[in-house]
């Protein structure tokens, strides 16, 4: 602290051809600066008979910082300090004192104001004044020495207090790291650290406490996003609708910390409404039926070119444990139907184009639209939605010419 402050005051030194402020009012003599009483302009001198920066007993050297759990997690840096409220308090000299907001900051621009001052003063004329004015700065060089064993000893007696909070705090500390490692559930590691936290351990663990409740959020949340697709996939590809919604509501209660990031209220609604919009007949139907067997047939419907056939064995394949297949093979034949009516709608407005007569061309043109409103009114949501839109507009435009 001592050598950076040095640093400090041997750069600030090259400042004192810096820009003047205004100077005092000319004097016959110079002044004795060092012997006159502080004015306005003027700091004053820094006492130096003040027992609080007198240095402390030799036996209290030791800085205590020797608890792993406390060290790890200590603030490093001072942009983490938190802000407090100013409570004055009485010093060892009955004044009161208060912290200074930022005196790393403050200092350096008090000392920065010295040689300032001094610079004026000598660029005024003042030579004798400018130089009485630093002599008296130079009596702070041995108070550094009284305020670097004062920090040591706060630092010792800051230091015994960590040791003695490290006794209590470790044992949960390491728990809490532990249930972390081992990837527990984000209710138990909150449970600890809220415990922690509540003994007001300390700013550093507190704020460690929260830290590894966000880790344990995340690993939860991790895990319970897979639970999720699970049971998700049981209503959407297995149509087992019933026991998804079981699973549900019991991931609903172990996870109710989550709602907002999984939102499985949501989830539970949709699988209430896909069993709704399935026919509970063809559910039944499925339990003494082979669902594989219907599957190949409605492929075999949909190579032949037999859509509606296909449409509606897939429909009715919805209600059972091949969902995921039949919705798969369903959006394939959507394809190649919709692939169909547009080869129509081409083959139409060829037609069209070669047609001279207005009224004949306008008939073929209306044709052409017919295949398309088709495919969007059989499957709206067929692979090729937008650009069977976009085939419609243009015919339409054509039209409309």
């Amino acid at each position: 602290m001592r050598i950076k402050i040095l640093s400090l005051l041997s750069a600030s030194a090259f400042a004192l051809t810096a820009c003047v402020g205004n100077a005092p009012s000319p004097e016959t003599e110079p002044t004795n600066v060092s012997a006159a009483e502080p004015s306005e302009q003027e700091p004053s001198s820094i006492p130096s008979s003040d027992s609080s920066l007198q240095p402390e007993s030799s036996e209290q050297s030791g800085v205590y910082f020797n608890s792993q759990a406390l060290d790890d997690h200590r603030l490093a840096t001072p942009e983490n300090i938190p802000t407090v409220p100013d409570y004055s308090s009485s010093s060892s000299n009955g004044q009161t004192s208060a912290a200074i907001s930022d005196p790393y900051t403050a200092i350096p621009a008090i000392v920065q104001s010295i040689f300032d001052y001094a610079n004026t003063l000598y660029q005024a004329g003042y030579t004798d004044s400018a130089s009485a004015y630093l002599e008296r700065f130079r009596v702070i060089k041995p108070l550094w020495e009284q305020w670097e064993s004062k920090a040591d000893s706060m630092l010792n007696e800051f230091g015994k207090t960590r040791a003695e909070k490290a006794k209590a705090f470790e044992p949960m500390v390491f728990q809490i790291q532990n249930m972390n490692r081992a990837n527990s559930d984000y209710g138990l590691v909150a449970q600890t650290a809220d415990s922690l936290i509540a003994l007001a351990p300390g700013d550093s663990l507190t704020q460690w406490a929260k830290a590894q409740k966000s880790v344990a959020y995340k690993n939860t949340l991790t895990k319970a996003k897979k639970e999720y697709a699970t049971i998700k996939d049981l209503a959407d590809n297995q149509a087992q609708f019933a026991e998804a919604e079981k699973q549900a509501l019991t991931f609903q209660m172990r996870y109710r910390d989550f709602e907002n990031d999984l939102h499985i209220q949501a989830l539970i609604d949709h699988i209430r409404e896909l069993a709704q919009a399935n026919d509970a007949a063809a559910t039944k139907y499925w339990e003494s039926h082979d669902p594989a067997q219907a599957l190949a047939k409605a492929d075999t419907l949909l190579q032949k070119e037999k859509f509606n056939e296909a449409k509606e064995l897939l429909m009715k394949l919805r209600a059972s444990k091949l969902r995921k297949e039949a919705n798969e093979l369903y959006t394939k034949l959507a394809d190649a139907f919709c692939t169909k009516q547009r080869k129509t709608t081409s083959q139409t407005f060829a037609k069209a184009q070669k047609q001279k007569d207005a009224a004949k061309k306008k008939k073929l043109l209306q044709d052409a639209i017919a295949p398309l409103d088709k495919c969007l009114t059989e499957y709206p949501d067929n692979p090729q939605k937008q650009k069977v839109i976009e085939n419609k507009q243009f015919l339409e435009q054509e039209l409309g010419k």
